[in-house]
């Protein structure tokens, strides 16, 4: 590995270099990041989940890097042209693009028109005409007219000279790198609508006639762009003067070609050539290369932004409050095809199913209730947990009525049953209920992610749950590997009980295969559960190593070693043993007695091998043992008699959950099978940057209506309880920011963003079809 690789990722992470490096043979030896990051603190020198993740993404991407500066050095060398300085040009690029325009020039290609010029002996013309403006053209071309050499006229000499000076200019890696940096910055994004595509390409209406400098782009107009140029309604371009008004002067980028080489155009015989020459260089080399470059990188970045949107969210949601152990019937609302129901123990074990009919066309009220009494009666049920799809409201009144007439000390909440569907269909779900309907599984799952929301929803693919930005758009690669990691985060952050987690949340711990997930759920079978953490070492193919790297996140219950339901990995156990000793203290009688825990004195366990870092989280775990990180269970109460678009007024009050966060604001479900918006400007009364520093998924707000269009299924809201729907309330915010009144009112006056960023058609339309889809 190449010290300079870890100088490099130690100074973008603010860390030193002996950190990284450890780090780096860490994860080389095979350690997974989440026992890194809790179980080898002292080597790291505490380096936690999110660094490593960082470390790991650049450490992969300098690699790949570094890979390709080797493949670019041998083939400049066998090419007989590697010069010293060119070499050492190559060996401090630092980045790809910087390595690909080096190569630009070397880069094995099929023969182009200057390639067939300097062939033809065409290259002393081009040099006397660039290099000494004296000479004229046509007269000078006069001398290379050979026909034998497909020369037939002094415009082919012409033509060939300038064909072989513009290939000059497109690789020349200095030059494009001034171009690049002025275009990232004073350039413009151009969006049209494609003619005849207007009234198809309704919903990106706000980008028919849009311009805004590229650097300013944010991820979610850029993705909403290249969606509209991707369907055929959009066509975009890169304008590098967005100043010159008058388009006719030539691009100040053909200024800096002619500044780059010291040419001076005036009245010299070819300054009429060799201003030609700049112009078909820029326009119809590097323009199109610098525009194809920078809107990739625009779409890369967005990405990036898009992708860490959904991973915060998802790890929002993934970390929500568990209601615990306890009865559940789960109810997957629906109208024709009825509701269906499903009951399970504490374990999540399912104890009966069944459907009823209590909304139209059916209309079985009297009996549906009747059964879902009997249902809670039966298995002692103390929550519903109720979908938020299709007729939620009218299932909610529904069993609001039964346990208000059995006088039932019952909780019911409404459970997000966005990729509900998806697992019901899925081959997990197959394995897991052979026997039973497809449509009833959905009705387990939402039972169970109600008392445990990241044991069920590991269950899904995470692209389906629904609270992601543009994720159809970006990298699938990218989006898989990130959501994977922040699943593996969540999953090891919290700890899983061996004895009752299914193979899809096993597979999730810490070096642990979906193939090991599985054996351990077939020993489990076969043998029963276990009651110490070394029996895991019983089951087929899991090895020393996987054992290390997973035993500290598993947890055994009631078993033969108190620490086994800890997060004190087994290695570690010897300090616990000493502490006992030391204190003169049984161990079990070490765990949960606060007083004495904090009295001790870390420094005084530590040894060789257990550092400071380690011996403190062992006395803070033995103080909660298998403490859960997550926050405690609360519910959000939707509003009696609201329960569609139509029953909201402006200026009603509401609780609701936030289901989602953008970069421009948070969705919130207020239980009207639409989601309402509240834009980043009305959140709060200071000025955010970010909506993450005020909300997050899952969070329980109260919320103002500000605006309501039930014709286009748009919900402007307000946490700024203090706004008046219609009035215009943007005031001057500490850090400038102009603060809106709602996520949809298009006001008179010019906005401080665009119209997109507040919910426009195309956002609006896009994230209106990405959420109706989630929700069923």
């Amino acid at each position: 590995m190449s010290h300079a690789i870890c100088q490099l990722i130690a100074k973008e992470l603010s860390v030193s270099p002996k950190q990284v490096e450890a780090a780096v043979t860490l994860i080389d030896d095979g350690n997974t990041v989440p026992f890194i990051a809790r179980y080898r603190k002292e080597v790291t020198g505490g380096l936690d989940d999110t660094q490593l993740r960082s470390l790991d993404s650049r450490l992969s991407y300098l690699r790949e890097l570094d890979d390709r500066r080797q493949t670019i050095l041998k083939s400049i060398d066998e090419q007989g042209k590697l010069s010293a300085s060119l070499a050492n040009e190559i060996n401090e690029a630092d980045s790809k693009t910087r390595l690909e325009d080096l190569y630009l020039p070397y880069k094995p290609k099929r023969r182009t028109k200057g390639q067939i010029a300097i062939e033809a002996g065409l290259e002393p013309l081009a040099d006397r005409l660039w290099l000494q403006p004296d000479n004229e053209p046509e007269s000078s071309a006069q001398r290379y007219i050979d026909a034998a050499k497909g020369i037939a006229d002094s415009k082919a000499a012409l033509d060939g000279a300038r064909a072989i000076i513009m290939e000059r200019i497109a690789e020349d890696a200095s030059l494009l790198d001034k171009v690049r940096r002025y275009l990232t910055s004073h350039a413009e994004l151009t969006s049209r609508v494609i003619a005849g595509k207007e009234s198809e390409g309704e919903k990106f209406k706000d980008y028919f006639e849009h311009n805004e400098a590229i650097s300013k782009v944010p991820s979610h107009r850029a993705l909403a762009m290249l969606r509209g140029r991707n369907e055929g309604y959009l066509q975009l371009s890169l304008n590098a003067d967005p100043a010159n008004e008058e388009k006719v002067r030539e691009s100040y980028c053909e200024t800096l070609i002619a500044q780059h080489y010291g040419i001076h155009l005036s009245t010299a015989a070819a300054d009429v050539w060799r201003k030609q020459v700049i112009s078909w260089s820029w326009r119809i080399k590097v323009s199109m290369h610098m525009e194809t470059e920078l809107m990739g990188a625009l779409k890369e970045r967005s990405e990036v932004e898009a992708i860490e949107v959904f991973a915060t969210n998802l790890k929002d949601l993934l970390m929500a409050a568990p209601a615990g152990p306890r009865a559940t019937l789960g109810l997957d609302p629906g109208l024709r095809t009825g509701c269906k129901v499903a009951v399970v123990d504490a374990t999540g074990k399912v104890l009966a199913t069944d459907v009823i009919y209590p909304h139209v066309p059916q209309k079985q009220y009297d009996k549906s209730a009747h059964i879902i009494d009997k249902l809670i009666q039966q298995f002692n049920v103390d929550l519903i947990a109720i979908g938020n799809g299709t007729a939620s409201r009218e299932t909610d009144s529904f069993a609001a009525d039964v346990i208000k007439r059995g006088n039932h000390k019952v909780q019911k909440i409404i459970v997000s049953e966005a990729g509900a569907s998806v697992y019901s269909a899925s081959e997990l779900a197959a394995k897991e209920f052979p026997n039973m309907d497809v449509s009833l599984r959905g009705a387990v799952s939402i039972a169970r992610r109600l008392q445990d929301p990241l044991a069920e929803l590991v269950k899904i693919d995470p692209k389906s749950i629904g609270v992601g930005q543009y994720q159809h758009d970006v990298s699938q690669t990218m989006l898989a590997k990130r959501l994977d990691a922040v699943v593996e985060d969540c999953v090891n952050a919290v700890g899983v009980d061996v004895n009752t987690a299914s193979s899809a949340l096993l597979t999730r711990v810490a070096g642990l295969s979906t193939t090991l997930a599985q054996n351990i759920v077939d020993y489990r079978d076969e043998h029963g559960r276990f009651d110490a953490r070394t029996t895991l070492k019983k089951v087929a193919r899991l090895g020393p190593k996987a054992f290390e790297q997973c035993a500290g996140f598993l947890r055994i219950m009631d078993g033969k070693n108190p620490l086994d339901a800890s997060s004190v990995h087994p290695e570690a156990y010897p300090v616990v043993k000493t502490i006992a000793e030391k204190t003169h203290r049984p161990l079990n009688s070490l765990l949960g007695d606060s007083a004495f825990l904090t009295s001790l004195s870390a420094i005084d366990y530590t040894n060789d091998v257990f550092g400071l870092p380690t011996v403190t989280d062992i006395i803070k775990e033995l103080d909660k043992p298998g403490r859960d990180p997550r926050p405690e269970f609360k519910t959000a109460t939707f509003a009696e008699g609201v329960n569609t678009v139509a029953d909201l007024e402006p200026g009603m009050i509401l609780e609701g959950v936030v289901s989602n966060v953008a970069n421009f604001g948070a969705f919130v479900d207020i239980g009207v099978h639409q989601d309402g918006l509240v834009h980043i400007s009305a959140l709060t009364d200071r000025y955010v940057s970010d909506p993450r520093e005020v909300v997050k998924a899952g969070d329980i707000v109260k919320v103002k209506v500000m605006e309501v269009d039930a014709a286009r299924k748009r919900i402007g809201l307000s946490m700024r309880l203090n706004d008046e729907p219609g009035q215009d309330n943007r005031t001057s915010r500490s850090g400038g920011q102009n603060n809106k009144t709602t996520s949809t009112t298009k006001a008179a006056s010019k906005p401080r963003q665009p119209r997109a960023e507040t919910g426009g058609n195309a956002m609006g339309g896009a994230f209106a079809a990405a959420f109706a889809k989630a929700k069923k």
